[in-house]
């Protein structure tokens, strides 16, 4: 009997352990990222991290001085993603992209992703929710929101 005791103790230890694992990965966007720093970069998609519980999108950035800088990206989940039209083939590597976020706090070169603009002027929304913006753009968005 106390064997099977500690046998349940032990593996419903092993899943709250889990669980606090995952709510500790997910975060609230003021506690990473400034809302008063915005960033806007152009480049090249070097990879995307199809993960939960946010979608990460890496990119080279060219700077000023003709060095290159790999920035990280935080999107929404990859369920919400997929429903605004994303796939896995819609930013492969090579893929040039526009992005504007929110730098993080930390200073990194990390961003919490808003709008992503191809060359060919289609937008879509990269934000998860909870960031504060007041719209989304899909993939049959051709307007562009004014700006405030």
């Amino acid at each position: 009997m106390p064997t099977k005791l500690t046998l349940l103790v032990m593996t419903v230890g092993v899943g709250l352990l889990g669980t606090a694992v995952s709510l500790q990965a997910h975060h609230a966007f003021a506690a990473e990222f400034d809302a008063k720093k915005p960033v806007h970069f152009e480049g090249t998609v070097t990879k995307m991290e199809w993960t939960n519980p946010h979608v990460w999108l890496h990119m080279d950035v060219k700077k000023p001085d003709g060095t290159v800088e790999n920035w990280a990206f935080e999107a929404g989940t990859p369920n919400v993603l997929f429903r605004r039209g994303f796939t896995k083939e819609s930013l492969l590597p090579g893929t040039k992209v526009m992005v504007d976020g929110y730098q993080a706090k930390n200073g990194l070169k990390r961003a919490n992703g808003r709008d992503l603009t191809f060359p060919d002027g289609r937008k879509l929304f990269l934000g998860s929710s909870g960031t504060g913006a007041p719209y989304e753009l899909t993939p049959d968005s051709q307007k562009v929101p004014p700006k405030n």
